[in-house]
């Protein structure tokens, strides 16, 4: 049995165990404005003409509960906009963070680069040598090849020159 026979076989089988049924998995298409709600097909429920058209599972109930929920983040976006414009004391901080801003940038740039090193996969001993010896053989062929050319280079101007 191959490797890739091996690991659907075991996928298949985590999914038995899981409960989860191909039958049942439910499709998330991209919409093309926000305002849209993405539309979820239920292969239970649809026949080969419906398939044409997407039916949204979600109630109504969790559809006006979506609704609600993004009219208050609106109306505490908004609220947060009109006090910090209508605040007089911001201003001087303001300009205090003008002399702090690049420490601030400096902060996140080493914060960041310390997350990305953490998600970096990095070779073992064997592959190390094996890169290594690879960089090395590269550098030999290449001092060659420039040894070469200048060898070629040299022959051909000292005849011309003489």
């Amino acid at each position: 049995m191959s490797k890739q026979t091996k690991k659907t076989a075991q996928k298949d089988a985590l999914r038995r165990a899981a409960g989860i049924d191909n039958k049942h998995i439910t499709k998330i298409s991209a919409s093309s404005s926000r305002s849209e709600k993405p539309a979820v097909e239920n292969p239970a429920t649809t026949t080969s003409e419906d398939n044409i058209h997407k039916i949204s599972l979600k109630s109504k109930e969790e559809q006006k509960t979506l609704q609600k929920s993004a009219e208050q983040a609106k109306k505490a976006q908004a609220k947060n906009d009109k006090k910090s414009l209508d605040n007089p004391a911001e201003k001087p901080l303001s300009e205090v963070f003008l002399l702090v801003r690049p420490f601030v940038a400096l902060g996140r740039y080493f914060r960041d680069s310390w997350r990305e090193l953490r998600q970096v996969r990095w070779p073992n001993r064997k592959a190390s040598w094996k890169l290594t010896f690879a960089v090395l053989i590269y550098c030999a062929a290449l001092m060659a090849f420039i040894l070469v050319i200048d060898l070629i280079f040299t022959l051909i101007f000292e005849t011309i020159l003489k």
